[in-house]
């Protein structure tokens, strides 16, 4: 597993951002160039689109052993700010976005396809149904009260009055990504193949409310998933989008790298190796630590799998 890492990352690290304010003419042509994913090699324009490196085929009869992990990435980890790092309006500086937006902005433009309400991939969601389950608008009591009389709301106070509730960028602080763990034995690896990608973030359904006495309804903070990205298809738009790189801004690892790297932080919060279901918080309910120590249970069985192909 060390190895198959250690090889992703060397060739992660020959994907550097070629475009450059050094070689522009001006500054105006530095940014359409970079609008356009376009870069100058001499006196020629060209694409700097990267076309992610291909999984392969995996035939079912050479998996030796596998397991489904679902896991989540607290983005307030140090190891993963990256994620979460957003600077849209770099004017000569590199611009980047976090995943996020990056997944949100692809999924309305229609650029990735498969987008799903759940980890199960079972119903597909259109730009509207996302847009819908991360905006609610509502006129506040002001304009009940006007309406109430029976007169209509003018233009002003309909602007005025109306309260919009958005699950923004900067609230989305916590990912969920699933994916495969296996031996592939035709190789003598193992591998982890990233199925799924979602992000959580606070429901605009419950923002506003209140109870009888004026509370905030509960649930309100709760996290919910905003959309499911079937991962091979957000590949091409993932491996030409970089991640803030505080140690060297021109040594750029996209997303696709360091996701398949798995350079990031997470917690196991579901495993096939798991009892019933495989959620955790279901079998060991109501104790935090003994959820924690069960999760490292599995990374260590995850290891455990890696270790038994050599032992004969």
């Amino acid at each position: 597993m060390k190895k198959y890492i250690s090889s992703l990352l060397v060739l992660a690290s020959g994907f550097a951002f070629s475009q450059s304010i050094l070689n522009a003419s001006s500054p105006e042509e530095f940014r359409q160039m970079r609008a356009e994913n376009m870069k100058k090699v001499g006196d020629t324009v060209i694409s700097n689109k990267i076309t992610p490196l291909e999984y392969g085929f995996v035939d079912e009869k050479d998996i030796l052993k596998s397991m489904m992990v679902w896991e989540v990435i607290d983005l307030n980890d140090k190891i993963n700010q990256p994620f979460y790092y957003d600077n849209p309006n770099g004017l000569l500086s590199k611009t980047t976005r976090s995943l996020y937006q990056i997944l949100l902005d692809a999924a309305l433009s229609g650029q990735i396809e498969e987008i799903y309400d759940d980890e199960n991939f079972s119903i597909k969601l259109t730009p509207d149904a996302i847009k819908a389950r991360l905006e609610k608008v509502v006129l506040n009591d002001a304009a009940v009260d006007i309406m109430a009389t029976g007169r209509q709301l003018t233009e002003q106070e309909r602007k005025e009055y109306t309260d919009i509730f958005q699950t923004t960028t900067e609230k989305v602080k916590v990912l969920k990504i699933m994916g495969m763990w296996f031996i592939d034995k035709r190789d003598g690896q193992m591998k982890y193949r990233p199925l799924g990608i979602a992000a959580m973030g606070p429901d605009p359904a419950v923002q506003g409310v209140y109870d009888a006495e004026g509370k905030p309804i509960a649930g309100k903070d709760e996290l919910i998933d905003l959309f499911w990205v079937y991962y091979p298809k957000a590949r091409d738009i993932l491996a030409n989008n970089y991640v803030f790189n505080r140690a060297n801004s021109s040594a750029d690892l996209s997303f696709d790298d360091i996701i398949n790297a798995r350079r990031f932080s997470s917690v196991i919060y579901k495993s096939t190796s798991g009892l019933g279901d495989g959620t955790i918080k279901d079998y060991v309910p109501q104790n935090a630590e003994e959820q924690l120590a069960e999760s490292q249970r599995i990374k260590e069985q995850i290891l455990q799998m890696e270790n038994d192909m050599w032992n004969y």
